[in-house]
């Protein structure tokens, strides 16, 4: 790795003295964007693209004018990915975090992330039902195609309408049901 410590002189910050981003970031170091890139698991590319929508900015540039990123840099890109991995594109982050910045208060920013938060659980858990009942629904079409694998091989599909096999009282599983329409 090329990390570079923050006292370095060959750091020149991007918007602030070299003794403010001293100060700011004490005894750590800072990383250039491959490094970050590797920590995080990302590319270079994906780091670049958080940059150009405004989602990431590095601390300082190098004397070579190479980026350079602290370690909550590393904090924002996870905090990006877990986004993603919600669900949200990355437009929709770049609007949570325009409106963050907008919201003047630490507690009218918290509401958002809070008001963003409940209604991203309250879908999970509905998505999470809709994924419970279709897990119930393919296991009751397994178990019903299980005893399929005993019929007689010279039977035709089309005398598959029904079945001496299976109980009269059991329900056809929907997922067995749509082979049957014609």
């Amino acid at each position: 790795m090329h990390r570079l410590p923050i006292f370095s002189p060959e750091i020149v910050p991007e918007e602030a003295s070299v003794e403010a981003l001293a100060e700011e970031h004490a005894p750590r170091e800072l990383m250039q964007v491959g490094d970050l890139a590797h920590e995080a698991g990302k590319t270079v590319r994906a780091i670049h693209l958080y940059e150009e929508l405004g989602l990431l900015t590095p601390a300082a540039r190098s004397k070579g004018r190479y980026r350079l990123y602290g370690p909550e840099s590393l904090s924002r890109i996870r905090w990006i990915g877990k986004l993603q991995e919600m669900g949200f594109s990355l437009s929709d982050i770049q609007t949570i975090v325009r409106e963050w910045a907008r919201a003047g208060s630490a507690t009218g920013a918290m509401k958002r992330m809070r008001d963003v938060y409940a209604r991203k659980l309250e879908e999970t858990r509905a998505q999470r039902r809709r994924l419970d009942a279709l897990e119930h629904e393919l296991e009751s079409s397994l178990q019903y195609l299980d005893t399929c694998d005993v019929c007689d091989p010279q039977r035709l599909i089309t005398a598959c309408n029904c079945c001496d096999l299976h109980d009269k009282e059991t329900d056809v599983p929907e997922l067995v049901l749509g082979y049957r329409a014609h």
